[in-house]
């Protein structure tokens, strides 16, 4: 409260309308206003991440509760990347505000591909440059459907993982709880990721046993009737031994 009156009679005495580090929460005064310039939300207020995907797992890479140029993470998150790996990516998907030219320039010295389209003037379609011009294209494409991957995974998180209501008052915490959430993804990754290689492993011993069981078993069971007293019949069905070697 007292910084919140600190900053007033800065900006009274002053006869100023902006004020660096403002504060627009009493119970979170280290949430700062973010401009993202979105249709109908022009600001928004929370903590900016910047998150790496790999193979479907989210790294958390970089936590600010200050708005900053988000390109400045591409070579650390790529240097992070090697730390964990042991190699650089191949390629890296991301939004155009991370295709500066210094990204560009430490991408090439390093080979590595950043998704997008080049620089400058668009390629002039002819004969000699057609093939060229379909391919960029496709890849293009390709790299847009990749990238899509890391926007959803936000969207997974804020829908069903609680990133979209952070009820936590210190940043300290709000940031525990961001990182509980990524974790939680990761799990529920790896966790279908699993089932669905059981499912493939399964599956053709299953397949194989259903072959048995349909082809040799029902069709060899065997009726066994027994007379008794007056027209009475006791009809049972008695399993074959391909029925039980089967199971």
């Amino acid at each position: 409260m007292q910084e919140l009156y600190r900053q007033q009679l800065w900006m009274y005495t002053h006869r100023w309308h902006r004020i660096a580090d403002r504060l627009v929460s009493l119970s979170q005064p280290h949430v700062r206003p973010i401009v993202r310039g979105k249709a109908g939300c022009p600001v928004e207020c929370g903590a900016n991440i910047s998150v790496s995907l790999v193979a479907g797992i989210s790294f958390v890479d970089r936590i600010s509760w200050d708005a900053y140029n988000e390109s400045l993470d591409v070579v650390g998150q790529i240097e992070a990347d090697r730390r964990r790996f042991g190699h650089d990516p191949a390629s890296v998907h991301a939004d155009p505000i991370y295709r500066t030219r210094e990204n560009r320039r430490y991408g090439h010295s390093k080979g590595i591909r950043l998704a997008g389209p080049p620089l400058g003037r668009p390629r002039k379609v002819n004969e000699a440059t057609a093939e060229q011009v379909k391919q960029d294209q496709q890849q293009g494409r390709d790299d847009a459907t990749a990238r899509m991957a890391i926007a959803g995974k936000f969207g997974q998180g804020k829908r069903r993982f609680g990133l979209g209501r952070m009820m936590a008052k210190l940043a300290s915490t709000s940031e525990a709880m961001i990182q509980i959430s990524f974790l939680v993804m990761n799990l529920e990754h790896l966790l279908v990721r699993v089932g669905s290689l059981l499912c493939w492993a399964w599956w053709p011993s299953w397949k194989s046993t259903e072959k048995d069981l349909l082809g040799a078993s029902w069709l060899k069971l065997k009726p066994y009737c027994r007379a008794r007293s007056g027209s009475r019949v006791e009809a049972r069905w008695v399993w074959s031994p391909q029925l039980i070697a089967a199971w």
